[in-house]
């Protein structure tokens, strides 16, 4: 079906969706795409069937007229058309299943008086009756009995038996969608609000498309903030709602075909008006999502896992400037990266920042200074003995880190020069014997060894730091006891504590940590 999209803020005309068979709108909470959906039922007319599990399973407060054909309507001309059996459900969720049942009475009756008269016809399915075989596809140990013309559930493993106000709103969720979608006109347009509510991540794309599947003369379109299912949808057209103008009823909006120009991340920050910040780590467990945040709270902060998701996602997000229009950085551990290579990240708009690693940021000085006095403790006897610890731990694996320092460089080396082209497998042995000579890895090592020993010697905390790959340092350093913590995760814990407000010792943290970024407040 071919969908008009309401009117646009620059005056342009609005867009035609040709085709369409799934649309997704997405766009930032106090954008507008709420009533971007209300004007797109309305210039819909009679081919619009919203619905929605979050307002069905509860009482609905508004009074007005229900939209033409929706189950609200249904319900009202059913009840009118038997006022000897009138109903007084509340819910949207009740009352589809009191049409259902209505629908299952008149079509059995139909079939009973066919047989009376010996006409042959075949039993009839009812939409009831698909809506439990599909209902319990999807929760296989829970079964759907009829009883003196209501539905009664039970579970597998249970001889008791329960009426539906003892399901879980998923499961409910799940019998409405069902239910729901049977009861759209032909050829409608069924506009679902918020798919994702109540129904668990495992079950929703396969929901969805086993809906759409029974539907397939109807166009789906969806209003939701689930950043895998909008990016789901194989036939999928996507609307970044971005802007409401109530005086002129019109919308700031973008088109794309989301699956095929766009990733997860950028899906996941259509909706952000905060230029976007990429980091190392995952939401849930890492220092690097949990402290940044804190750090830059002008930024949207996503974590991408691996520091090459970061630096492609940022060049990737830079390349399509021109449509989201967001101001995009990354931020990546320093590892063992030379200066060189620094340089080149921050030119590409990835801070890089003066430490090995995120654990080496909390073992800052101006951090481990400011958590000393929150702490209330002498920063001038901690900090020292935090350094004289780190110093002797750095001195005790300087060798093996100058290794690994070697090993990183040369595996670099090594991938550039060998991705250069050659013209025969002879060329190509003769590079290779060379190579060893060309990038002499004990030399370097011998450098690195060398300029590690003159951190050592100058008692140089700040360039330890620096060059530094030590996950353990945060426990072995005791950086924790002496700032007056039970351990590291407590020590981790106070520092996010303190930056959560803005107390001096945060104001602290933040400045010394923008510092190591080369950020000046």
């Amino acid at each position: 079906m071919d969908i008009q999209l309401p009117k646009r803020i620059d005056g342009k005309q609005p867009e035609m969706l040709m085709d369409s068979k799934q649309i997704t709108i997405i766009g930032s909470n106090g954008a507008g795409k709420s009533r971007f959906c209300s004007q797109l039922v309305k210039e819909l007319g009679d081919k619009a069937f919203r619905i929605s599990a979050l307002k069905a399973l509860f009482p609905s407060t508004n009074t007005g007229e229900p939209l033409k054909g929706s189950i609200d309507d249904l319900f009202n001309r059913m009840n009118a058309a038997n006022p000897q059996i009138k109903n007084t459900a509340e819910t949207e969720f009740d009352k589809l299943f009191y049409v259902m049942l209505n629908d299952e009475f008149r079509d059995l009756m139909n079939y009973k008086a066919h047989q009376l008269m010996g006409e042959k016809m075949e039993f009839p399915k009812t939409k009831l009756d698909v809506t439990v075989k599909k209902w319990q596809t999807v929760f296989p140990k829970n079964k759907v009995l009829r009883e003196n013309g209501k539905l009664m559930f039970t579970s597998e493993g249970y001889d008791d038996k329960y009426s539906s106000l003892r399901l879980s709103d998923g499961e409910k969720s799940v019998l409405y969608y069902i239910g729901a979608v049977q009861y759209a006109m032909p050829d409608a347009v069924i506009l679902v609000d918020d798919p994702e509510t109540f129904i668990h991540s495992s079950i929703m794309r396969t929901l969805w498309n086993v809906l759409e599947q029974m539907r397939p003369d109807c166009t789906f379109i969806y209003n939701t903030h689930d950043v895998e299912f909008a990016s789901s949808r194989i036939d999928n057209q996507c609307v970044w709602v971005k802007e409401f103008d109530p005086e002129a009823v019109a919308w700031d909006y973008e088109v794309m075909t989301s699956s095929r120009e766009l990733d997860t991340a950028l899906f996941d920050l259509l909706g952000s008006r905060k230029p976007v910040l990429f980091i190392e780590g995952d939401d849930k467990h890492s220092i690097d999502s949990r402290l940044y945040p804190l750090i830059f709270p002008e930024y949207t902060v996503k974590p991408l896992g691996s520091c090459n998701k970061v630096i492609e996602t940022v060049r990737s997000f830079g390349d399509l400037k021109s449509f989201h229009q967001l101001e995009s950085r990354g931020i990546v551990d320093r590892d063992r990266r030379s200066d060189m290579e620094v340089d080149y990240l921050r030119k590409k708009n990835i801070l890089v920042p003066n430490v090995a690693e995120v654990e080496n940021i909390l073992m800052l000085e101006g951090v481990i200074r400011a958590v000393a006095l929150y702490k209330h403790r002498n920063p001038d006897i901690v900090f020292p003995k935090v350094k004289k610890r780190v110093i002797a731990m750095f001195t005790h694996e300087l060798k093996q880190q100058a290794l690994m320092h070697v090993r990183h460089r040369v595996k670099r080396d090594v991938e550039m020069r060998i991705d250069m082209k050659f013209t025969s497998i002879n060329a190509l042995e003769n590079h290779m014997v060379e190579l060893v000579s060309e990038i002499n890895p004990r030399g370097l090592y011998d450098q690195l060894c060398r300029e590690f020993h003159v951190y050592e010697d100058n008692n140089d905390y700040a360039s330890v730091l620096k060059v530094y790959n030590q996950k353990l340092i945060l426990g072995e350093s005791n950086v924790a006891t002496l700032c007056g913590f039970k351990n590291k995760e407590d020590y981790i814990r106070g520092v996010l504590n303190i930056l959560k407000g803005n107390s001096e010792h945060a104001q602290s943290i933040r400045k010394a940590i923008k510092e190591c970024f080369g950020i000046e407040d």
